[in-house]
């Protein structure tokens, strides 16, 4: 046996990991979430590799390779694109030409990430700030906050928040000539995460006097308490966001120490004194009877309260949304949550459903069956996921309706 076969050997089997991954056979564009897959799957490894090596840290490198897909501020005729600050905090700023007397609607979008990566000036996002601003004829205001590993907890938070207070104030409102009654709070993913965190905090802000009409969450992450919910152990092999990628996010979200990440991967890092919040989390009351899928509730083992002690944060409902009491999500606007079945995250919106409810908050919960995290992203030429379209469309559709 040559050379020749043996590098066909080794690049048949290379390419058999990279594109071959167990997808669900109901996922739309089976195919296509494969070949995304297998992209994503060597980004990481090569950051796995890059760090081992002492050349970067992991985060760094995939945002090395994640800036080619970045894009400038480009106005058309139809939207003002212009890169700003508000309250010193770096934001993307979209301001329709169309009807220029006209008051308008406001759209604060908080971008995905696991709190470490991604922009406003992703392409993707970008699109999607741009197809909103169009379609509403309203002002879209793209959050850059600060990322880890360089800055922690309530860092990403604290930046959403002062511009999120800051739009809602009657001057600025005046200035981009947005009616006070029609602002809405967006995010996917970590973005839902702030998202909701902000709308939260606004209820309880007397500084604040404009309030929020509506808020949206798109597949957001909600708890930190139970990372081996049902849609964590159905989907936590899955290349689009793997349970050891979100432990990741989660843990460099409060601290560079392993013992965090550690205790999170075996679902061990909730200290005993803290017990009393997992009936937060319990999806066992939670959870529909559809979602359960013949999973057993055991509560999670109890780890060491060194770790509770050390990093609090993960227990802080800035970082948590669903570790409210239900009082504290009373008067919260009408929420808009999306959830996608292919997803570790499912459970936590749709837990969020569940407690908002309860709580007597207007909820709409759309949940997309033949997806995975991540989706909506992929709306642009090579990669079209229709789901990710559709998913769009219904979001747009819905601020219109609602806005």
């Amino acid at each position: 046996m040559g050379i020749k076969f043996w590098g066909f050997l080794v690049a048949s089997v290379l390419v058999a990991y990279y594109i071959y991954s167990p997808i669900p056979e109901n996922v739309e564009n089976r195919w296509k979430v494969m070949l995304i897959g297998a992209v994503f799957k060597a980004v990481g490894d090569v950051a796995t590799i890059a760090e081992k090596l002492g050349f970067a840290h992991y985060m760094d490198i995939i945002m090395k390779i994640t800036a080619m897909d970045y894009t400038p501020p480009v106005s058309d005729e139809k939207v003002i694109v212009t890169d700003t600050r508000f309250n010193n905090v770096p934001v993307r700023l979209y301001v329709p030409k169309g009807q220029p007397d006209s008051l308008k609607r406001a759209v604060i979008f908080l971008h995905g990430g696991g709190w470490c990566l991604g922009a406003s000036s992703m392409k993707s996002y970008d699109h999607l700030s741009r197809r909103t601003s169009e379609r509403l004829n309203a002002v879209v205001v793209s959050v850059d906050y600060r990322l880890a590993p360089k800055y922690r907890f309530p860092v990403q938070f604290e930046d959403s928040y002062a511009v999120v207070k800051y739009f809602l104030q009657s001057k600025v409102l005046e200035r981009y000539n947005v009616e006070p009654s029609r602002v809405c709070v967006s995010g996917d993913s970590a973005g839902g995460n702030l998202a909701a965190a902000v709308a939260q905090q606004l209820l309880h802000d007397p500084e604040v006097k404009v309030k929020l009409k509506i808020q949206v969450l798109i597949y957001p992450a909600l708890q930190t308490l139970d990372l081996n919910l049902p849609s964590y152990k159905e989907n936590g092999h899955l290349s689009f966001l793997p349970k050891s990628l979100v432990v990741r996010f989660w843990s460099e979200y409060f601290t560079t120490d392993t013992s965090l990440k550690i205790a999170m991967e075996t679902n061990q890092h909730v200290p005993a004194e803290s017990s009393d919040l997992f009936k937060f989390v319990n999806w066992s009351n939670w959870l529909p009877e559809r979602f359960k899928r013949g999973h057993i509730y055991t509560t999670p083992s109890h780890g060491s309260s060194k770790v509770g002690q050390k990093y609090p944060g993960f227990l802080d409902p800035r970082a948590a949304p669903l570790l409210v009491d239900d009082v504290k999500l009373r008067g919260l606007p009408l929420t808009y949550i999306v959830t996608c079945q292919y997803d570790v995250l499912r459970n936590d919106g749709i837990m969020y459903v569940s407690r908002l409810k309860k709580a007597g908050v207007p909820v709409i919960h759309e949940h997309a069956e033949d997806t995975v995290h991540g989706a909506m992203a992929f709306t642009e030429s090579p990669f079209i996921l229709t789901a990710g379209q559709r998913i769009e469309n219904n979001y747009i559709e819905w601020l219109n309706e609602n806005l």
